[in-house]
């Protein structure tokens, strides 16, 4: 509790600091407090004072950020934060030297995919005609992948009992056959009931089929090609030109929600992923505060 009040009193400082010693704007302001805030509930959950944060605890706590894929140009803004922060520290003679100066952003082998705004999301979804049965689940589809954070696998593997509406949870198989349960919002459950109620209940699956949510004409259940093809058909059609693909939806979902202040353990549970750093405790969170994480930095889930 000591190591949390001392971080909270330092964001008061440095809130202070950043408005009338650096003159910084309100929208400024809050970007810097956002990177403080991951800052500082993560180095709390390593019980760690600020003048006590090294080099390398900034560097697990990047390597965390750096698991769930966010967007490098949002990593570099958190590090730009962070610097500013010791600086600050430095400034007011709490440390000789900022631990955040020589951090770098983590080099990665493969290129993730483009990121895609709220807005070119929704201009995605409407280039799809809503009157075909295919494009109903397409756009449904669509709203899942970015509303939830799901692989393309689980997406197409989803099966009608997985779907707890009531709860507004979707129980989800991820890799290595672990279980995750992550909350739905309410428009993207709305939409799945719809194309539930309105499209598949008029198709007849294949035998062995009946489980999948989402079918083909034929009764299928479909591909993560196909997925793909219709999804790059539909950016091609806004006229988004970034290279997008399933993935890009997963990785929108965790950087919106990071974007806009959200734990990262909490994101990290949502997609499933172990935790990488080998000092943190890793927690499981409830199902609730992961409902509550979306719904407060979500966009989409705000919306219904």
């Amino acid at each position: 509790m000591k190591t949390e009040q001392q971080w909270r009193k330092w964001r008061r400082d440095f809130e202070a600091w950043l408005r009338l010693e650096k003159g910084l704007a309100g929208n400024s302001v809050a970007a810097y407090l956002t990177d403080y805030d991951h800052l500082a509930r993560y180095m709390t959950n390593q019980a760690l004072a600020p003048e006590e944060v090294t080099l390398d605890h900034l560097q697990q706590l990047l390597n965390t950020v750096d698991s769930l894929e966010i967007a490098p140009t949002t990593q570099r803004r958190m590090i730009a934060g962070w610097r500013t922060f010791f600086k600050m520290l430095v400034i007011d003679d709490i440390l000789k030297d900022n631990p955040a100066e020589l951090l770098d952003l983590p080099t990665r082998p493969k290129h993730l995919p483009d990121v895609l705004t709220d807005e070119e999301i929704t201009k995605i979804q409407s280039t799809i005609d809503l009157s075909l049965p295919e494009g109903m689940r397409n756009y449904v589809i669509i709203e899942v992948l970015y509303d939830c954070g799901l692989r393309v696998s689980e997406l197409v593997n989803l099966r009608m009992s997985n779907i707890y509406a009531d709860e507004e949870y979707l129980q989800i198989i991820g890799k290595g056959d672990k279980e995750r349960w992550v909350p739905i919002g309410r428009r993207a459950l709305e939409l799945l009931t719809t194309y539930i109620e309105t499209v598949r209940c008029h198709l007849t699956p294949k035998p062995g089929e009946e489980r999948y949510v989402f079918l083909n004409r034929r009764g299928h259940h479909l591909s993560r090609q196909m997925v793909f093809i219709f999804l790059q058909n539909a950016v091609r059609e806004a006229g988004i030109k970034k290279s997008v693909s399933p993935h890009s939806l997963r990785h929108s979902f965790a950087t919106e929600l990071v974007e806009n202040g959200a734990d990262l353990r909490a994101v990290q549970e949502m997609l499933g992923h172990a935790s990488v750093s080998t000092t943190e405790i890793y927690t499981h969170l409830s199902r609730e505060t992961l409902r509550e994480t979306i719904a407060t930095y979500h966009p989409h889930y705000k919306i219904g």
